[in-house]
C-alpha cells in the first residue's frame, strides 16, 4: 500500500520533445531581440527565422550582366566578340547551338532571390548576333547596391587639392630644396671589374 501512495505524491518525469525546445527559442526570441534594439519594434517573422536558423554563404551563380555591357552587343558582332564582352555563355545548348543564355542567380539567406536572365541568338550561317532579349538589365551601381549588405557611399572620395588648398598649406620645416650647381656626372663614375676573365 505504501508503495501506491508513495507513487502517486512522486512527480512524473517530464518529457521535452525537440520541437519543444525550438517552440521555446520562437518565443522568446522577439523578447530578445526587443530588448536588445534601439527602437521598441517588433521584428518580423523572416528575421526571427533569420535568426535561429544556422549560417548559409551567399550562393553566387552565372554571368553578371549590365545595361554597360548589354550597350556593346549589336546585331552583327560575332560569337567571339560577344564572348569578349559579356563572358562564356552559362548554357550553350548543343540542341540550340545558335543560342546563348546567359543567366545570374544571387541568393541570399533571409532576402528574396534575385534571378536574371538574357538570350543572345546568331545567324545560322553568317554567325552573327541577329536579336538579343534582355528585359531591364540594371546599371552596374544599381546591380552592386542590390547585392551590397552595407549601403553604397553617395559622394565619390576626394583625391586632389584645388589651388587654393595647396596654396594655403605650411611651408615644409626643415627641408631645403636641393640646390643644383654645375653639370651632374654622366655614366659610371667608378671602374668595375669584368664579370669574366
Amino acid at each position: 500500500m505504501r508503495n501506491t501512495v508513495f507513487s502517486r505524491l512522486r512527480p512524473s518525469s517530464p518529457r521535452h520533445p525537440a520541437g519543444a525546445t525550438l517552440l521555446a527559442a520562437l518565443v522568446l526570441a522577439p523578447a530578445l531581440l526587443v530588448g536588445c534594439s534601439s527602437t521598441p519594434t517588433m521584428p518580423t517573422m523572416r528575421e526571427l527565422i533569420t535568426a535561429v536558423m544556422p549560417y548559409e554563404a551567399d550562393v553566387v551563380q552565372g554571368n553578371v550582366v549590365t545595361a554597360e555591357q548589354l550597350a556593346g552587343i549589336k546585331p552583327g558582332l560575332q560569337r567571339t566578340q560577344v564572348r569578349d564582352v559579356l563572358g562564356t555563355p552559362l548554357v550553350a545548348d548543343p540542341f540550340h547551338a545558335q543560342r546563348w543564355d546567359y543567366v545570374f542567380t544571387f541568393k541570399r539567406q533571409g532576402a528574396d532571390l534575385i534571378q536574371r536572365s538574357m538570350t543572345v541568338e546568331f545567324d545560322k550561317d553568317k554567325d552573327v548576333v541577329t536579336k538579343v532579349t534582355a528585359p531591364d538589365m540594371p546599371a552596374e551601381r544599381d546591380f552592386v547596391a542590390s547585392i551590397s549588405r552595407s549601403p553604397l557611399p553617395t559622394s565619390s572620395p576626394k583625391l586632389e587639392l584645388t589651388e587654393a588648398e595647396r596654396a594655403a598649406l605650411p611651408a615644409p620645416r626643415g627641408v631645403a630644396a636641393p640646390v643644383v650647381t654645375g653639370a651632374l656626372p654622366q655614366g659610371a663614375t667608378r671602374k668595375y671589374p669584368p664579370l669574366e676573365p
